[in-house]
């Protein structure tokens, strides 16, 4: 099997020490994020993801400023359809892709919230949203894999002979296109997989229940990944001591502000964490997932927690479910990517080398 790709979500509040305290918005330290991003290549990180949101700066700008900054981390763009049309999203991404010299790769989110779409001007409801993002994916790889002009006839886009005079640029990889992520926990989401993407991104869970959900994407040719937290330290015991940390004096307004958020969303993704959460024992989803953050956090705030040969090992054990690609981040996000990059990756890769032996 194929080492497992390991990844890190690269937010523009790097210094939040938290999980329970609140989003920490309306700024932008450039300098921060570029340490950030500096670090994680030496470190050795294979992509880093720039997610996409009202209470994020647009993370196109902020990739290509990074992209001349940096030589080998790879960017994924997340990305929403619905606010450019193809043609000009695909010019958008192709020059990024020259920029970083064929480093580039989308997440496409159909989007999680109405009221957060509304803000944008779509009013779609959750399905319109994918049946519009299999469109949008249909003329990027239309002008990505086949000759132009390219001329499209849907419900939601209508393109007459459209050709973009910037080519993708794939790099040392020679790629015709960008690798295509697609997130979601729903039915029409994993179909969007199976049909236009490379790669289907869902939040975390058990090895046991991610292999059930991944099986048809994998035998639809399909890679799986999943976006989780990560916590390890030399002992278990040092670990968990560091949970009861990180939620001590928790912002409640922030938890409720969560909740709020919770309650106009229409992500199966979104309320299957919650509910998955709710079913935790005294915060424990199995002995190396923890769910206290995920009131404060959302579905990506799932943390596998322990030892480093312990998180070593349960990381590895979701290769037998299928999953081949990992998104984590931590509390604070840089500390956690060093300690996790320096301690815990090599350990995987040891597991790894002994696996193909």
């Amino acid at each position: 099997m194929d080492p497992l790709r390991l990844h890190w979500c690269s937010p523009p509040d790097t210094g939040q020490a938290k999980p329970t305290d609140p989003y920490n918005m309306g700024k932008l330290d450039m300098g921060e994020v570029r340490d950030f991003v500096q670090e994680a290549e030496e470190l050795g990180v294979d992509t880093l993801l720039f997610g996409i949101s009202k209470r994020l700066p647009d993370p196109i700008p902020v990739i290509g400023a990074l992209s001349q900054v940096t030589d080998r981390v790879k960017f994924m763009l997340a990305y929403r359809p619905g606010l450019m049309t193809p043609p000009l999203f695909a010019q958008v991404v192709n020059t990024l892709a020259w920029m970083t010299e064929g480093r580039i790769a989308l997440n496409i989110v159909a989007g999680i919230s109405p009221a957060e779409q509304a803000g944008y001007g779509d009013f779609l409801s959750h399905d319109e949203r994918y049946a519009r993002c299999n469109e949008f994916l249909e003329i990027l790889r239309g002008l990505w894999e086949d000759e132009t002009p390219l001329s499209y006839d849907g419900q939601h886009y209508t393109l007459k002979d459209t050709e973009l005079g910037l080519p993708y640029n794939g790099g040392k990889s020679g790629a015709v296109r960008p690798q295509i992520y697609i997130g979601g926990a729903s039915a029409v989401a994993q179909q969007t997989a199976l049909d236009l993407g490379d790669c289907w991104l869902r939040y975390g869970d058990t090895p046991e229940a991610l292999a059930e959900s991944a099986r048809p994407l994998i035998a639809g040719g399909r890679r799986v990944g999943t976006r989780m937290h990560v916590l390890a330290r030399p002992t278990r015991e040092e670990a968990v001591a560091e949970l009861a940390d990180l939620v001590r004096e928790p912002d409640e307004d922030h938890k409720a502000w969560v909740r709020h958020a919770l309650n106009t969303t229409d992500s199966e993704a979104v309320t299957s964490s919650y509910k998955l959460a709710g079913t935790a024992v005294d915060g424990w989803l199995s002995p190396n997932i923890w769910t206290g953050a995920v009131a404060y956090r959302g579905g990506p705030a799932l943390c596998i927690v322990g030892s480093y040969q312990e998180v070593a090992h349960y990381i590895h054990s979701y290769k037998t479910a299928g999953i081949s690609e990992f998104i984590f981040s931590g509390w604070p996000t840089r500390n956690e990517m060093h300690t996790f990059f320096t301690h815990v990756a090599p350990l995987i890769r040891k597991l790894e080398a002994t696996e193909a032996s």
